[in-house]
């Protein structure tokens, strides 16, 4: 499993919230198996998403994805307040 960490400043929660919806199917057809929405409790302006996928392979296609297609355009983006930082993550077993 392979895990895309998304983070970035937000205009506004409901703003970004309601652009988030709009990708529901994209995310169904990019192979997000879940995702989870984090929010700072000293920053309402600032968001952390990780997506996850069966393989570091999705992830990376996601995140190709959203580089060209969601973060590039104000339209498809508009609750985005600045530039998104994304890294795709594996978990590590202690002891291995």
């Amino acid at each position: 499993m392979a895990t895309l960490h998304i983070e970035h400043p937000i205009n506004d929660l409901n703003t970004w919230l309601t652009a988030f919806g709009r990708f529901a199917e994209a995310r169904q057809k990019g192979g997000v198996r879940a995702y989870r929405i984090y929010q700072p409790v000293d920053d309402d302006k600032y968001i952390l998403i990780d997506l996850d996928f069966d393989t570091i392979e999705e992830a990376e296609r996601y995140k190709r994805f959203l580089e060209l297609n969601v973060w590039s355009s104000q339209e498809a983006s508009p609750g985005l307040a600045g530039s998104p930082q994304a890294r795709v993550l594996v978990g590590v077993e202690p002891g291995t």
